[in-house]
C-alpha cells in the first residue's frame, strides 16, 4: 500500500507542477508585449508628386487628412 500511495502521491504533485508550468505561461504572454511588435514603425502609402508611390512614416504626419478628388489629383500629378 505504501508504494501505491507514493505512485498516486507522485502522479498529483506532477499533475500540479503540470498545470502551474501552463497556467505561468499563460500569464507571461498576456502580461509581456513582444518587443518586435513595439518597435515596429507604422508607415503610410503615399503618392508623391512625380506619381511614385511612397511610404512615409505615420508619426510623421500631423494635422487633418483630406481626400481629394480624381480631378484635383489628375490635375497635382506631374508627368
Amino acid at each position: 500500500m505504501n508504494n501505491e500511495e507514493s505512485k498516486i502521491a507522485r502522479r498529483k504533485f506532477l499533475g500540479w507542477m503540470g498545470v502551474f508550468s501552463v497556467a505561468g505561461i499563460a500569464a507571461g504572454n498576456l502580461f509581456f508585449k513582444k518587443k518586435e511588435a513595439a518597435t515596429a514603425p507604422k508607415t503610410v502609402k503615399m503618392l508623391a508628386q512625380d506619381g511614385t508611390l511612397v511610404e512615409v512614416d505615420a508619426t510623421l504626419l500631423a494635422g487633418k487628412r483630406k481626400r481629394i478628388s480624381d480631378n484635383e489629383l489628375k490635375s497635382w500629378v506631374k508627368k
